[in-house]
């Protein structure tokens, strides 16, 4: 076995599998999948598939997902700086499939750091509805910001809060949940050693604790009607089937959607959820419930080409539920059983567990440099004078078209943001990007920022420049180097001089903004985002 794995895991894995034990062992000595998702905000699959730098084959659960080759770096190529795809290990594209998004929905991801299936989600909106992305944790959330601002979203917003948060201001506002929990990480072990190595300090219990908070807050904010999937990338039957089993038990006019047969995904283990194989304290579900869990998902490392997952789709049926609070007094008792011995087991007091349901509430720094938990000002008399240097630039730089008509401008001093949703909605949530981030008002012009570039399409703005990749001009503007070119490389529309603010492309996808005068394109491509 290549892969080191801790004793436990083995023999609990060894219990709960039987037969299949040995092939499950068996495929840690195999190679790890690796797979691209392309954005389809930015490029279809079919027009991908023609400009593919190198060969790719299909995921059975992804329409637009694929594996790529070992040995390939795709991270090293000026098609991922243009966001054209997004690197990502191939099971972790099902739970965002799974949710079935459609254009016009408003859409949450509440665990989202990184960004890999807020980016995903995006694609399937094709700008048209909402997307709130959020992490608890600070400093997840500025790589979960740069992939939302890389891969040319428009209608998102960026926070950093509590689930319970989080629901005080969007009750029932959303009919499309992504949880993609935090969990022991057993299913990750093959694609990343580490964990294996941290699983003990990652106890079952105590993200057992966390996944149900997280499930009953989510449950909060779903419109009547509406859908979540609940996934995790862990074996353990505590916080897959268990989870949904109490769900189910506390939530009842929730049912459980079976994922499509055509994706090759197993199903749930019902009969896991026995005293034969978890404890009976956090047993707290009825057998009708359980028996209910046959219709989730399990992705095996030994069943399918890549990684550890488990996929539940939850929707609502659209009939009055009871809260948590009017279930049965035995379940109830037996939940807060659990949550107690999960804080017991890891030391912490009462006090503790609130500290860590509420982690994450001190500042965060974004481009404006200031607390996120200020509202912001809405375009209005304080902000008309900021407002009308962005309209000049639009004007002068861009086309009718390139700017949602419906979005809400919002000032965070004098960066404006487009925000897909009113902006009272934010007051005192800890908001990293209220919306588009469009740029910023300096000495009374407007600079535009390299969000607004990556979501623009080149017949979207009244100058751009189509660079070459066979002379390796867009490696050489991807390092920040001033490049050299003629007024007649420029594409200028309704007769735009060529002086000003040009997009830069690769291959007529954006890469950012660029300045022309006199023959030279200054760069104008962030130093953070940077070719190294």
């Amino acid at each position: 076995m290549s892969v080191t794995l801790p004793p436990l895991f083995l023999e609990r894995m060894q219990s709960l599998l039987g037969d299949e034990y040995p092939d499950f062992a068996a495929s840690y000595d195999h190679p790890r999948y690796a797979g691209i998702r392309i954005n389809t905000l930015k490029i279809s699959p079919d027009a991908f598939k023609s400009v593919s730098p190198f060969p790719l084959q299909p995921v059975p659960w992804c329409s637009t997902g694929y594996y790529t080759e070992e040995g390939q770096k795709p991270g090293k190529h000026p098609y991922y700086h243009a966001g054209l795809y997004y690197i990502q290990e191939p099971s972790a594209m099902a739970p965002a499939e799974a949710l079935n998004v459609q254009p016009g929905d408003r859409v949450l991801d509440l665990c989202a750091a990184p960004g890999g299936k807020s980016t995903q989600l995006a694609a399937k909106l094709q700008g048209s509805g909402v997307l709130v992305t959020n992490d608890i944790s600070d400093q997840r959330t500025k790589a979960l910001a740069k992939n939302i601002e890389l891969y040319g979203i428009k209608n998102a917003v960026v926070l950093n809060e509590t689930p319970e948060r989080i629901r005080e201001a969007f009750p029932g506002y959303f009919n499309k949940i992504l949880i993609d929990a935090p969990c022991s990480g057993e299913g990750m072990f093959r694609k990343d050693e580490a964990m294996a190595r941290q699983w003990e300090t990652h106890s079952v219990e105590v993200c057992s604790a966390m996944q149900r908070d997280i499930l009953m807050a989510a449950a909060g904010m779903l419109a009547p009607g509406g859908t979540i999937v609940y996934s995790t990338c862990t074996f353990a039957p505590e916080e897959n089937e268990a989870q949904i089993a109490e769900f189910l038990t506390r939530c009842p006019e929730f049912e459980v959607v079976s994922l499509p047969p055509e994706w090759g995904i197993a199903k749930g283990h019902p009969h896991w959820l026995t005293a034969e194989f978890i404890e009976p304290e956090s047993m707290a579900f009825t057998s009708e419930a359980a028996a209910r869990t046959a219709d989730t998902g399990r992705l095996w490392p030994h069943l399918i080409e890549g990684e550890g997952h488990f996929v539940a789709v939850l929707r609502h049926t659209g009939q009055a539920g009871s809260d948590r609070h009017h279930a049965s007094p035995e379940r109830v008792l037996n939940a807060s059983a659990a949550e107690d011995k999960a804080d017991s087991a890891a030391g912490r007091t009462v006090e503790d567990k609130a500290a860590r349901l509420h982690k994450g509430k001190g500042k965060t720094q974004g481009p404006e440099k200031r607390d996120k938990r200020s509202s912001g000002k809405r375009a209005g008399t304080d902000s008309g004078e900021l407002l009308t240097v962005w309209e000049q630039f639009a004007e002068q730089h861009l086309t009718e078209d390139a700017v949602p008509s419906a979005a809400f401008p919002v000032f965070f001093g004098t960066n404006l943001y487009l925000s897909p949703v009113e902006p009272e909605r934010l007051n005192g949530l800890k908001t990293v990007r209220p919306g588009w981030y469009a740029g910023t008002v300096k000495n009374g012009r407007f600079v535009p920022g390299q969000p607004l570039a990556s979501a623009l399409k080149p017949e979207q703005c009244l100058r751009s420049v189509n660079l070459a990749l066979d002379d390796h001009e867009a490696v050489k503007y991807l390092k920040g180097e001033t490049l050299q070119l003629s007024a007649e490389r420029l594409s200028c529309v309704n007769a735009a001089p060529p002086k000003g603010y040009v997009l830069v492309c690769v291959n007529g996808y954006s890469l950012g903004w660029g300045k022309w005068q006199d023959g030279m394109l200054k760069n104008e491509y962030p130093p953070g985002w940077r070719w190294t």
